[in-house]
């Protein structure tokens, strides 16, 4: 029974501190716009790919051993 003299303050201090990160949350717009990134990811521009392939070797050949040569 000693134990609930402790269990409930910090029950009580426990659910302060949630709702206070919540709140800070809300205020600080983390839930504003939840769709917004999962479609900016899907209509992405593809014009950086180009940059990357020009990297590519011609002949084919990958790793380190076609640099090599």
């Amino acid at each position: 029974m000693e134990i609930m003299y402790l269990l409930i303050p910090l029950s009580v201090i426990l659910v302060f501190l949630i709702g206070v990160v919540f709140w800070w949350s809300l205020r600080n717009g983390q839930f504003d716009d939840l769709e917004g990134p999962g479609y900016r990811i899907l209509m992405d521009d593809d014009q950086a790919g180009g940059e990357m392939t020009a990297a590519k070797p011609q002949d084919g050949r990958r790793g380190s051993a076609a640099a090599n040569e």
